[in-house]
């Protein structure tokens, strides 16, 4: 086959690779062996062709390895060992896929093109027989739709086709074309699961325990912080220096200042059971750190750095849907503040590229309340950046310094993160939730607590139809995870009924008042996150089509004015039968429905008087009549009366003339009004 290869050109768009790199053209197929694939920014060659992993970390901006299975065996699936003959087969499939006609741009997609291809070479290898020879062997490729995920099949198929599609150029063929279209007749059925719902019970428990831990934190900060610095000034002395200290050999790199053998010294600073309470910081420790009231080490330190740090990142989560690769990237300045007309100050976390590209969609409208968690995992972030910046392996650069990541390392000198220091622009996957909860963050959540109820899983079932089983039932601790946030918090801005309550209804009080303004069309000058705008419109009108759906066809909602004032309200959906309808009327602003706590309000537009923190304008007073645009809702019944006993019990309390005494008595009017009306 002729081959141009001028226009075999690497598709890795990264600053540093030029059109001068080493390895932006191939001159010849299959390249030499000691062609280099990898050339970092300082144009050290980091892997050859030849090599048997291409370390791709440059590209990837997080450490990254192509691993061809024909070095060292690993225990990890991905480094199944393979023979000579199959690892070049997969050395050649990512040099087509990065240099080939695709030019892939992205690291991440080449990583994952060459995992899923790297299974069925795994398959052939397993059965002794070489990739290329597949179609010689049917019983092989019909165990081809069991070692690749449904979810991952479709794009199995894609990239097969891609491959035998250039069999002239690669020399040779995995699977042909009758072999492409028995795998689509044996493809496993992908039935899509819906992201679980979290209970509103477990999602209360969750956020009260992680502001409860960045409390703790902001409130013991000072003492924490001159903990710390105690104990590096105490590694400097012991080692001669912090740098000293940080490089330490494996003689001597489990010897602490601390430790109860030296107390023969004459500057012995004690144990380190006898510095925290020195410091004032042994409760605080052993509520939080697993095992630390029994051995109090100095890597209870850093393990309570990290615990609060990932307290912080999931505290944001909650309010501002991010992913856990977005909310992983953010930097200690990423809180912003936009001046709104109507709202005033309203926080903005900010990715990095919004600080160089202003039409950056890496925004996110938040809850004031995560301003706690960004103070507390950038104090983390730039006291553990006192070691980085004398560490040789991590070099941050001055911006780094001044704006450390808020999730951070434990690369203190007796941090279990420091063997594995490595430059701080390569950043680390954001862990397994589920993972992290059970290794590092025991402590956080009680598992009584977290355990499934009932209600909680009739809930959960009621907004994921297709919950899985095997997961989730009554008694089961809930398993958390990233993904789970984004779906949850969008729900719950909008959640009526059984699904919301007061408590739930304060938390996200902010959010549910800005997200929707933000993220709604040509609100702001701003340019927000795209998946997270789709996610809270799409969640605010399925919201207001599902509980006027109720108002308008059963009894529970009614108008304080008369019948007439009701059908008024929703004649307009009266004739409206499918939801996917009622969202269409939703979006071109047809419904308005926004919940309160005495029922709904259907005021088009804004309301200036809210309905969560009062209601006293929307059931009336002594001298107003009740809102034209509210609904009352019969099942708010209980709740109303529970209120208005604790506000009465409030009153009895107050001076008469004090003015939390006035507003307390228009609460009660109302709620009284509403019950006269039942």
């Amino acid at each position: 086959m002729n081959v141009d290869f001028q226009e075999m050109t690497i598709g890795i768009d990264r600053d540093f690779i030029k059109i001068t790199s080493p390895n932006y053209r191939i001159t010849s197929w299959p390249p030499p062996r000691d062609w280099p694939v990898v050339v970092d920014e300082h144009g050290t060659i980091i892997s050859r062709w030849g090599d048997s992993t291409w370390d791709i970390t440059s590209w990837f901006g997080r450490r990254k390895i192509l691993n061809f299975g024909d070095g060292e065996v690993r225990k990890r699936k991905q480094s199944e060992p393979l023979s000579a003959e199959n690892a070049d087969l997969m050395r050649m499939i990512a040099t087509w896929l990065i240099w080939g006609p695709l030019r892939i741009r992205s690291a991440a997609t080449i990583y994952a093109h060459v995992y899923v291809l790297r299974t069925i070479v795994s398959l052939c290898n397993r059965n002794g027989i070489s990739a290329e020879k597949l179609m010689r062997f049917p019983k092989v490729l019909e165990q081809v739709p069991n070692v690749i995920s449904a979810s991952n099949f479709d794009a199995a198929i894609t990239l097969l086709h891609y491959l035998y599609d250039a069999r002239g150029f690669l020399g040779f063929t995995i699977v042909d074309a009758n072999g492409l279209k028995r795998l689509v007749e044996i493809a496993p059925k992908h039935e899509t699961i819906q992201t679980p719902y979290i209970p509103p019970r477990i999602w209360l428990y969750q956020l009260s325990r992680l502001r409860e831990c960045l409390t703790d934190f902001i409130a013991n900060q000072t003492q924490i912080e001159a903990c710390f610095q105690f104990c590096l000034n105490e590694y400097a002395k012991q080692y001669g220096s912090l740098e000293a200290a940080l490089s330490r050999t494996k003689e001597n790199s489990r010897v602490s200042p601390f430790n109860p053998e030296l107390n023969y010294k004459k500057d012995f600073p004690g144990t380190f059971h006898e510095v925290v309470a020195r410091f004032g910081l042994s409760e605080i420790f052993g509520k939080w750190v697993a095992g630390f009231k029994d051995r109090p080490h100095i890597s209870g330190l850093s393990s309570y750095f990290s615990i609060v740090t990932f307290a912080s990142l999931l505290y944001i989560c909650n309010f501002t849907l991010q992913r856990r690769e977005e909310v992983g990237s953010l930097r200690s300045s990423c809180l912003l503040w936009d001046n709104d007309e109507k709202f005033g100050r309203v926080p903005i976390i900010c990715g990095e590229t919004t600080k160089t590209d202003p039409d950056s969609d890496a925004r996110w409208v938040a809850s004031p309340s995560v301003e706690i968690a960004i103070q507390a995992s950038s104090a983390i972030a730039h006291m553990r950046m006192i070691c980085d910046r004398v560490n040789p392996k991590i070099m941050p650069s001055d911006a780094d310094r001044n704006d450390p990541y808020l999730s951070s390392t434990a690369t203190e000198p007796w941090g279990l993160g420091l063997r594995h220091s490595r430059n701080y622009k390569i950043r680390g996957v954001t862990k397994d939730l589920q993972e992290t909860l059970e290794k590092v963050c025991s402590m956080l959540f009680d598992k009584e607590q977290m355990k499934i109820t009932a209600d909680d899983l009739a809930i959960a079932k009621r907004l994921t139809t297709n919950l899985p089983e095997k997961e989730f039932f009554v008694d089961a601790i809930w398993p958390l995870s990233w993904h789970q946030y984004r779906r949850t918090g969008a729900v719950n801005m909008f959640a009526s009924g059984d699904i919301s309550d007061s408590t739930m209804q304060q938390q996200l009080k902010h959010s549910s008042r800005l997200m929707p303004l933000y993220y709604g069309r040509n609100h702001s000058r701003l340019r927000f996150n795209n998946e997270v705008q789709t996610t809270v419109l799409l969640a605010m009108y399925e919201a207001q089509v599902e509980i006027v759906k109720v108002a308008a066809a059963e009894d529970r909602f009614f108008s304080p004015h008369a019948l007439e004032r009701k059908e008024q309200l929703v004649i307009n959906l009266l004739s409206a039968k499918e939801t996917n309808e009622l969202v269409a009327m939703a979006k071109k602003g047809a419904i308005n429905f926004r919940e309160h706590r005495l029922g709904g309000c259907m005021k088009a537009g804004l309301c200036e008087y809210g309905g969560l923190e009062s209601v006293a304008r929307c059931a009336g007073g002594k001298d107003r009549k009740p809102c034209p645009d509210v609904l009352f809702d019969r099942a708010k019944e209980p709740r109303v009366r529970a209120e208005l006993r604790r506000v009465v019990e409030e009153m009895k309390i107050l001076p008469v003339v004090h003015p939390r005494y006035n507003a307390l008595a228009d609460e009660r009017t109302a709620m009284e009004n509403y019950l006269n009306a039942l």
